[in-house]
């Protein structure tokens, strides 16, 4: 019996029966795991966490354009101000 890394459940793995490289799925919580090693076996998480900060900068660069955009504006209306 080897544990899930993320939520230390339970997971019964035959050493004999996997292989490196191998993806398994915690029964508990779903998580896929990969067989790191074998004789014993270690398994890591197969995160999406890159994607999750992937996807947060993303949000980052278009709160700034945005922000960037307003001050374009507000300089467009001191320009159309001086103008008049």
């Amino acid at each position: 019996m080897i544990r899930c890394p993320e939520c230390s459940a339970e997971i019964d793995v035959d050493e004999d029966e996997v292989e490196e490289g191998e993806i398994l799925s915690c029964p508990e919580c779903e998580s896929e795991l990969e067989v790191s090693q074998i004789h014993p076996v270690h398994l890591n998480i197969i995160s999406d966490d890159g994607d999750d900060d992937d996807d947060e900068e993303e949000e980052e660069e278009e709160a700034e354009d945005g922000d960037k955009g307003d001050l374009i504006e507000e300089e467009e209306e001191e320009e159309e101000e001086d103008e008049e």
